[in-house]
C-alpha cells in the first residue's frame, strides 16, 4: 500500500471513528440533554485551553499574531451569529422581536460549533499527513492519538447540536460531514505540507475561538436560568468532568506520541 493510501485511510479513520464512538449520545434520553450541556461546555473549554491553543502556541512564530487570530476568530463568530439571527428574524418571529421560546437557540450554537470543529478536524488531518511523512509507525500512533482526544469533543459537539434544536439524525450527519475535513486536511497536507505547516497555528487559533465563543456566549448563559444550589452544583461538577475528560485524553495521546517517538529513535 502506498504512503498516500495509508495517509488517506488514517485520515478517514481519524475523522469517522471518533464520531462513531461518540455517537452513543444518541442513546441519551432527551431529559438529560440540558444537564449534559454542562459537560459539553467543559469539553469545549478544555479542548480549547488545554489542547488546541497550547499546540498552536508551540508552533506559532508569534504569540501576538496568534492572539490576534483568536480575537479575530471570536469577532468572526459573533458576526456570523448575527447573520444567522438576522436571517431568522426575517423568516419567522424571533426572540429579539418578542418570542419567548428558549427551549433551543434555532440552530445558532450548532452552526458555530460545526464550523469550528471543521477547522479543527482539518488541522488534525494535516498532522496525520505530517506524521506519516516522518515514519509510518509514527503516523499510525498519531492517528490513534487523534481519535482518542477527539472522542470527548465530538460527544460535546453532538450534545450541543441536540441542545441547539437539531434532530439526532441531523446532528449525527453534521458531525460526520464535519469529520470529513480530516480527510481533506490529510490529502492537502501530503501535497503541500510546508506552506500548510506555517498556517496551522492560526487555523487552530480560529478553531479554538469558535469553541470558546460557543461555550461562553451561547451555552453558559443558559445555565443561569437554573440558579438553584442543587442545579448549580450539578453544572459545576459536569463542567469539571468535561475538562477532566479532555485532559486525560490529552495525557493518553501524549503518552502514545512519546512511545512513537521512542520507537522512531530506536528505528533510526
Amino acid at each position: 500500500m502506498s504512503l498516500l493510501s495509508l495517509i488517506l485511510l488514517a485520515g478517514l479513520a481519524g475523522g469517522l471513528l471518533s464520531v462513531i464512538l461518540a455517537s452513543f449520545a444518541m442513546l441519551v434520553s432527551a431529559r438529560w440533554i440540558p444537564a449534559m450541556v454542562s459537560y459539553a461546555i467543559g469539553a469545549l473549554l478544555g479542548a480549547a485551553f488545554l489542547d488546541v491553543l497550547p499546540h498552536a502556541m508551540e508552533h506559532a512564530a508569534s504569540i501576538e499574531h496568534l492572539s490576534m487570530a483568536v480575537l479575530g476568530g471570536i469577532l468572526m463568530f459573533f458576526v456570523l451569529e448575527k447573520l444567522v439571527l438576522w436571517r431568522h428574524c426575517h423568516t419567522e418571529t424571533c426572540e429579539a422581536h418578542g418570542a419567548h421560546d428558549h427551549s433551543h437557540d434555532h440552530g445558532r450554537s450548532g452552526l458555530m460549533i460545526t464550523i469550528g470543529d471543521t477547522f479543527h478536524n482539518f488541522v488534525d488531518g494535516v498532522m496525520i499527513a505530517a506524521a506519516f511523512l516522518v515514519d509510518v509507525q509514527v503516523g499510525v500512533v498519531t492517528a490513534i492519538a487523534i481519535i482518542a482526544h477527539e472522542i470527548p469533543q465530538e460527544l460535546g459537539d453532538f450534545l450541543i447540536l441536540l441542545h441547539s434544536g437539531y434532530s439526532r439524525a441531523r446532528a449525527l450527519t453534521l458531525n460526520l460531514v464535519s469529520s470529513l475535513a480530516t480527510l481533506v486536511g490529510a490529502t492537502l497536507g501530503y501535497f503541500i505540507l510546508t506552506p500548510m505547516q506555517a498556517l496551522m497555528p492560526y487555523v487552530l487559533a480560529v478553531a479554538a475561538s469558535g469553541m470558546i465563543y460557543v461555550a461562553v456566549a451561547d451555552l453558559i448563559p443558559g445555565l443561569h436560568k437554573r440558579a438553584e444550589l442543587r442545579h448549580t452544583a450539578q453544572q459545576i461538577i459536569l463542567i469539571l468532568l468535561g475538562v477532566l475528560t479532555v485532559h486525560l485524553g490529552g495525557d493518553l495521546a501524549h503518552h502514545w506520541m512519546a512511545m512513537a517517538g521512542g520507537a522512531l529513535h530506536d528505528h533510526g
